[in-house]
Order: C-alpha cells, then sequence, then structure tokens
C-alpha cells in the first residue's frame, strides 16, 4: 500500500485539478468562507483554464528556447577550441540570476512593449543557469573508459557527441531542465504585472480587492502544476538514467 500511496496522492491531485479548471464552480462552497461583502468565490474576469494554457504555454516556450541556448553554451565550451570561454559562459547565463524577476521586466518593457515578450524574456534569462550548469557537469563527467572506446572505435568528435556524451549526459541535463520550469512556471505569474497572460492575472485581482479566494485559486494552480510536472519531469529523468546504464553496461 506504501508503495502505492504516491502514485494515488499523484493521481488525486490530477483529478482535483483538472475538475476544478473544467469546473470550478463545484469548489465554491469550499472558498466560500475566503470572501467578504458578497464578493464573487470564483474567479470571473476570465476563463481559469485558459489562463493556465497561457501560462503553461509561456514557460514551454522560454524553457524550450534557455534549453536549447544553456545546451549549445555548455557543448561549446567543453571542446577544446571553445574551453576559453568557459568564464564568459558562465557569466552569461548568471546575468538572469543577477535581477529579480521584476527588475527584468521593467528593463524589457521599454525595448518589447507590454505582453508576453518581456515575460518571455525573463523567464528565458532565469531558466539559463540551472540548465547550463548541469549539461556542463553531464558532458565533464563522462566515464572515460566509454570515451576512449568511442574514440578507439573510429568516432569522430560528432559522432561521439550526438551517439554518446549527448544520450549519457542526458538525465543530468533533464534534471537542470526540471528545476528550469520549476522555476518558471512561480516566476510567470509576475508576468501578468506587464499585461501577460498568466495565473498571475488571479493572483493580482484577488491581492487588488483583497479577495482570499482568488489569491489562493491562482496559487494553489500553480502549485500543482509545479508539483505534478515536477515529478513527470523526474520519473523521465530517472527512466532515462537506467536506460543509459544498461546500454553502457
Amino acid at each position: 500500500m506504501k508503495a502505492w500511496l504516491p502514485a494515488l496522492l499523484r493521481l488525486a491531485l490530477v483529478v482535483l485539478l483538472i475538475a476544478f479548471l473544467t469546473n470550478p464552480g463545484l469548489f465554491e462552497p469550499l472558498l466560500k468562507p475566503l470572501t467578504e461583502n458578497n464578493a464573487p468565490v470564483i474567479y470571473n474576469q476570465g476563463s481559469l483554464l485558459t489562463l493556465t494554457l497561457l501560462h503553461l504555454r509561456i514557460v514551454l516556450i522560454a524553457t524550450v528556447a534557455a534549453t536549447i541556448v544553456a545546451v549549445a553554451l555548455a557543448i561549446l565550451v567543453t571542446r577544446p577550441a571553445g574551453a576559453e570561454f568557459l568564464p564568459l559562459s558562465r557569466s552569461l547565463v548568471n546575468i538572469g540570476q543577477t535581477f529579480p524577476p521584476v527588475a527584468v521586466l521593467a528593463l524589457a518593457v521599454p525595448a518589447v512593449g507590454f505582453g508576453e515578450k518581456p515575460t518571455l524574456i525573463a523567464l528565458f534569462l532565469y531558466g539559463l543557469l540551472p540548465i547550463f550548469e548541469n549539461a556542463l557537469t553531464g558532458l565533464t563527467t563522462l566515464p572515460a573508459n566509454v570515451m576512449e572506446a568511442a574514440r578507439g572505435a573510429g568516432m569522430t568528435g560528432w559522432q561521439r557527441l550526438v551517439k554518446v556524451e549527448l544520450p549519457l549526459s542526458a538525465p543530468i541535463i533533464l534534471g537542470g531542465i526540471r528545476l528550469s520550469v520549476v522555476i518558471g512556471l512561480a516566476t510567470a505569474t509576475i508576468g501578468s504585472t506587464v499585461a501577460a497572460k498568466t495565473l498571475g492575472e488571479v493572483i493580482i485581482a484577488g491581492l487588488l480587492s483583497n479577495n482570499l479566494a482568488f489569491i489562493l485559486q491562482g496559487g494553489l494552480i500553480v502549485a500543482a502544476l509545479a508539483v505534478l510536472i515536477y515529478d513527470g519531469l523526474s520519473a523521465v529523468e530517472r527512466y532515462t538514467a537506467r536506460r543509459m546504464g544498461r546500454e553502457a553496461g
């Protein structure tokens, strides 16, 4: 029973999340005590499902872009010709962590305007560091005997990268992507301060109207998404690690 309990809890969370997004009115009696002066209980300025999908889209786009750039930089600095660029690459990927997300948004708005673009820039910059560091770790800690065997088999540098290095380092890279996604899910909420369509709209509406029910709705949806996506990517990471272990063995 204990082995099945985590899976049952995840399944229950998925069911509750889907039910709330598709039919939030079912949960009105639970949230009613959190409102005052006959204020609306369920967020009524837009569809929670639509905001959730838009929130996920922004995070997905930013994470894909950050993954491409971070992994490319990690590959570059682990090649003999690019090793000297490691300090510069580290400085670049640390830019996003140097400034608070609000500051990045404030700097991006004059350049690209309001809406989704400044939020994408902030999430992209914030997502670079964990992916780059994990990719760098994965590519620099490969088993020496495996690399020597690949060279002995006559593989070119490109073949070793594609067929050996990236597959073996994939579980570690996925760990960085997982962390980047969770950070992005939370950070994306502030995108609503610059008119991006995210679940931050629900939280901000609750703060402006002193409606705790709205705040709780937005916060709990983001938290549930973070838990489910974190668990899902962790499962993919474990599966990839086992598969690579069997193939290496």
